[in-house]
């Protein structure tokens, strides 16, 4: 069904009022509010901590501590054959720096670090562009198939 002026309609739930406590027995809300009897969270003023469970021990508590995260490890941003092969292709290249992969978009940060992967196009099909490849890593493979095709595996720093 084509969507016009005739059938449009606001996504569900986007013109129902504000849920108004206090106002009367009628509404359903009335009385206590929505905030039953008694207890800590029926008393103005009243915010918990997050995770908080009455008194219980919380669930970030109970679990055990598992693991590790080593703060100086480097990241790379991963940049696939079969992307290089398609822009490539695209903007007929034969040259592919860092500030070319900066322009195009594939690197997001702006100091950002490159690892040149080979992840084989799904059909199994060869990378097949000669193209000079600067990066700052390569995976083995993917370096034996850009030398294969005719290119050279460039490592920068």
């Amino acid at each position: 069904m084509a969507l016009n002026l005739s059938n449009l309609r606001a996504p569900k739930k986007a013109n129902e009022n504000k849920k108004r406590v206090g106002r009367g027995m009628g509404s359903g809300m009335g009385k206590t509010s929505t905030r039953g009897h008694k207890g800590q969270g029926s008393r103005s003023g009243s915010s918990l901590m997050r995770g908080f469970e009455g008194g219980q021990m919380p669930l970030h508590r109970r679990l055990p501590k598992r693991g590790f995260t080593n703060i100086f490890r480097t990241e790379y941003t991963v940049l696939g054959l079969d992307r290089i092969a398609e822009v490539a292709a695209a903007e007929s290249l034969t040259e592919l720096t860092l500030e070319k992969i900066v322009e195009l978009g594939l690197l997001r940060k702006k100091n950002g670090l490159i690892k040149v992967l080979n992840n084989k196009a799904q059909d199994g099909a060869e990378f097949k562009a000669a193209v000079t490849v600067h990066a700052h890593k390569f995976s083995k493979t993917a370096q034996e198939a850009i030398e294969k095709a005719g290119g050279k595996a460039v490592v920068i720093g």
